[in-house]
């Protein structure tokens, strides 16, 4: 599958896959950034997108080793970059420890991953019965 990017900052890396097999491509922090505990800030890659296929969306994971040493999550959990996009690649970061943390240029951010994506044409009307049903939050636990 084919991935044009756009440089649209002076500095800014292409996403590249660390490994073979990788699932994702590391993003790289296109400048420096201070992250103060329990703040959140927007870094920016300095790139842009697009991807050849419409039925794909790309998707913006934390780097798990960030997250384990240092606290540094998403701050929306993923990020979701749609196929007709075509802005600046931006990484929300929030700081969950009790450190500040600087994000140096050139630093792998997050992984950017593509998966598949389905339309859903929705429906009103009646819903199936299951044996959950209604059942909400831990209502498929132990009991």
């Amino acid at each position: 599958m084919i991935v044009k990017y756009k440089t649209l900052r002076e500095g800014a890396k292409a996403p590249s896959y660390q490994s073979e097999s990788a699932a994702g491509a590391d993003l790289y922090a296109c400048g420096t950034v201070v992250i103060p505990p329990q703040e959140r800030r927007l870094i920016p890659t300095g790139i842009a997108i697009e991807c050849e296929r419409r039925d794909v969306a790309a998707i913006i994971c934390v780097r798990s080793g960030l997250a384990t040493k240092h606290g540094i999550s998403l701050a929306n959990g993923i990020g979701v970059v749609d196929s007709d996009y075509r802005g600046e690649i931006m990484v929300s970061c929030v700081n969950l420890s009790d450190k500040s943390y600087t994000v140096t240029h050139g630093e792998r951010i997050a992984q950017l991953m593509f998966v598949p994506i389905a339309v859903g044409e929705f429906i009103e009307g009646e819903l199936s019965d299951t044996q959950r049903g209604s059942g909400g939050f831990g209502s498929t636990g132990n009991k």
